[in-house]
């Protein structure tokens, strides 16, 4: 994923393309880079409730700062695969276009529906609904 700049050249002005991530989104339990599911957190409020596809996992970034960025499944399954510590890279799943964004987010990986079973601290189950006042 990234940005490329061509031009500006003699018959124009500086193009701007943006890269989408390069993931084949699916819906298999076993793979993980690609995976299809929805988002269910707090801390990325724009993205509760919609379809994202998984692009990268981030090995215990809750707990290191330097954490290991893996981009394919045969490393996260060498890295223990995902824990209730990790953070996923994810792009919102377009669905009218049926594409990946350009725009990538990295919640946790118990706050994404597939991995919701790995939250220890609410059973494995998605958190009840905050009231509102």
């Amino acid at each position: 994923m990234g940005l490329v700049l061509s031009g500006p050249d003699a018959d124009g002005p500086t193009l701007v393309t943006f890269l989408k991530p390069d993931v084949d989104p699916h819906d298999d339990p076993t793979r993980v880079v690609g995976r299809r599911t929805s988002y269910h957190g707090d801390e990325h409020p724009y993205l509760r409730g919609h379809t994202v596809v998984v692009t990268a996992l981030l090995k215990d970034a809750l707990d290191v700062e330097d954490c290991d960025y893996l981009q394919d499944d045969d490393a996260i399954r060498a890295a223990g695969g995902v824990g209730p510590r990790d953070r996923v890279e994810v792009t919102p799943w377009l669905e009218d276009k049926g594409r990946v964004s350009f725009v990538t987010s990295d919640p946790r990986a118990i706050d994404l529906a597939c991995f919701a079973d790995l939250d220890t601290e609410h059973g494995g189950e998605e958190p009840a609904e905050k009231e509102r006042s």
